[in-house]
């Protein structure tokens, strides 16, 4: 049996994680421009091709990028770079791991919102405001959806954690379109979402984190629970 691609994918393997620790501990930093592949490669005792196979691996990941006539470089390590491949995990999920993955969303908007509610500043509570007001001023259910995406988009931004914030944008596009499926399946749905954001609304106004996080929790609740009937059904 041929085992030189096993092998090649531990060696990658290895390199991969050796990059990576080069950065955790400091030693190539955000912005940093690495080696050339020639001398990393011999630094880190590996062949060429494995380490043009760990650089590829780490650029999909968002850990380095490649600037043409430049090199390879560092990237600045923004959790929205470093976690859009969760993205795409949320958008081929279906059936029970879509529960799962809303499951994750109550979760975490929860907590966002909560903390959002301790942290909002008064221009982001203006813009909260502002897309409840033009979700309840129009019967367009694609309308509608848009401006609750940036609804809760603004409130992760305004919970002051980037990371938590990049992760919620990571589910928002598939959970999204379970919310577009409820509207339309659901007699009553953007009624009852509309009351609900007012209710995510009032918490953050009275600046009150228990309040915000049960109304957020309930909210996806309700999508969540919905999709778990429409899976076990």
């Amino acid at each position: 049996m041929d085992q030189t691609a096993p092998q090649k994918a531990t060696v990658t393997q290895r390199a991969i994680e050796q990059i990576k620790a080069m950065i955790g501990e400091g030693r190539l930093q955000p912005g940093q421009r690495l080696p050339t592949e020639r001398d990393l490669a011999t630094q880190l005792g590996i062949s060429r091709s494995s380490m043009r196979e760990a650089i590829r691996a780490l650029t999909v990941m968002g850990v380095l990028e490649a600037r043409h006539g430049s090199g390879i470089y560092v990237t600045q390590l923004e959790a929205g770079d470093l976690l859009e491949t969760f993205g795409v995990v949320a958008d081929l999920s279906r059936g029970p791991r879509l529960v799962e993955l809303l499951e994750v969303r109550r979760v975490l908007e929860s907590t966002a919102t909560a903390l959002a509610a301790a942290r909002i500043s008064a221009d982001q509570l203006a813009d909260v405001e502002k897309h409840l007001e033009a979700m309840n001023a129009t019967e367009d259910p694609e309308e509608i959806l848009s401006h609750d995406l940036a609804f809760h988009r603004t409130i992760a931004l305004a919970a002051g954690n980037d990371t938590m914030a990049a992760i919620l944008e990571g589910l928002s596009s598939r959970t999204f379109r379970a919310r577009v499926w409820r509207g339309y399946q659901e007699e009553g749905a953007f009624e009852r979402t509309r009351r609900e954001h007012a209710r995510i609304h009032r918490a953050l106004a009275s600046r009150d984190p228990e309040a915000a996080r049960a109304a957020a929790a309930a909210h996806v609740g309700e999508v969540e629970e919905w999709m778990r009937a429409q899976v076990d059904g």
